[in-house]
């Protein structure tokens, strides 16, 4: 099992921060356990927290009143999330579940602004932070509208790999068809279709539940 320690370190958050800083962050920071289905924070809740994946997976996402799920991003482990909403002090407009047994870091909002006031690294961390996740939904948005299901797999997996949003040290994605229909906005059975695609075009390695992937500028430019 992932630790606190983990996430700090992969998210390049300890390179923003002093070891006095660091400390203090950790120390204010809450550990909450989740199995599939649970919620860390709901829509309509005050953004008090900003929260980090220390293992498994989530998702943002929203329901409309007919029931229609629009999900915004998943969030692997090593992943933070939710600093616009603490920055502009509103209520969260997206509900963050749990697709499966997983575990999160919540820092308190308090923790949050006290380190954008003692740190310049760490407001370059959000800076970055913003900026990139800026680009990634209008990206997002760009290949929803332009794009085949193909094209927009083989970008939301190339998305996952994020460097900044998303830090891993390997090229490994632990995901179920199911989940990642959940993000491309398509059924399980097309996001199958697609992997084999992907599969046989070289890009990809698949196993059960798992994806590798083998070449990542090439899933950037499919379809483009």
């Amino acid at each position: 099992m992932r630790s606190l320690d983990d996430l700090l370190a992969a998210s390049k958050l300890a390179d923003a921060l002093s070891a006095e800083q660091l400390e203090r962050a950790r120390t204010a920071i809450v550990v909450r356990e989740l199995q599939s289905g649970n919620y860390a924070c709901r829509r309509g809740d005050p953004s008090n927290v900003w929260v980090g994946v220390i293992d498994g997976l989530v998702k943002a996402e929203n329901l409309s009143d007919t029931g229609k799920c629009v999900t915004f991003a998943t969030l692997p482990a090593n992943s933070w999330f939710g600093e616009g909403s603490i920055l502009k002090r509103e209520a969260r407009k997206y509900d963050v579940v749990a697709l499966r047994d997983s575990c999160v870091a919540l820092m308190p909002a308090v923790m949050f602004f006290w380190l954008l006031d003692t740190s310049i690294p760490f407001n370059r961390f959000i800076l970055t932070q913003l900026n990139e996740r800026l680009g990634q939904f209008m990206g997002a948005f760009e290949h929803d509208r332009l794009h085949e299901p193909i094209a927009r797999v083989a970008h939301t997996i190339a998305d996952m790999l994020h460097p900044q949003l998303y830090p891993s040290r390997e090229r490994r994605i632990e995901i179920s068809n199911e989940e990642l229909g959940h993000l491309v906005g398509a059924s399980r059975q097309r996001v199958s279709q697609a992997l084999h695609v992907l599969e046989k075009s070289g890009l990809i390695k698949m196993a059960y539940r798992e994806i590798t992937v083998l070449d990542i500028d090439g899933l950037r430019g499919f379809g483009g």
